[in-house]
């Protein structure tokens, strides 16, 4: 059973949230974050993507509708990484929520990526996040990946979404 390796080509498709209210969620994920709503489900589920793929995240209230936030020292999901083409599209998304004065958990520089840290309506934690090409990640004398968590150059960042 050890050699069995996931195809290279693999990727996660979508993450479905249960969230409490779908119209704050519709506000927060389209409304802020830009994505598309794709199709509703009644007033129960929607279904939204960036660049008309069926779905990249999925919303509903099925099980959770005007429920409290998970807890946070508690089993689930840390966070969801959304992951932007390029470092001027994490600018420009970085730039709309300080003008919106939405409220961000932290920013990270992890060498291989650039990150934002915020929290959706239900608190569920989500990174807005660039890689950095392949050939500059850091490496040890090895050759073996080497991440960290260094402030990020939000400055630098910034001077990008003008």
């Amino acid at each position: 059973m050890n050699d069995y390796k996931i195809p290279a080509q693999t990727r996660i498709g979508h993450v479905h949230l249960k969230v409490s209210n779908l119209q704050k969620s519709l506000d927060f994920y389209c409304g802020l974050l830009g994505f598309d709503k794709m199709m509703l489900y009644g007033d129960q589920a929607a279904f939204i993507s960036a660049g008309g793929y069926h779905h990249h995240i999925g919303l509903n209230t099925w099980h959770s509708k005007g429920a409290s936030p998970a807890p946070e020292y508690a089993p689930g999901l840390y966070h969801t990484a959304i992951l932007y083409p390029e470092r001027k599209d994490l600018a420009a998304i970085l730039q709309r929520l300080i003008d919106a004065k939405y409220p961000i958990t932290g920013t990270s520089d992890h060498g291989v990526s650039e990150a934002i840290y915020l929290n959706d309506p239900d608190q569920n934690g989500v990174e807005l996040y660039w890689d950095r090409p392949k050939e500059n990640w850091p490496l040890d004398e090895n050759g073996k990946l080497t991440m960290f968590t260094r402030r990020l150059d939000i400055e630098g960042l910034l001077a990008l979404a003008k």
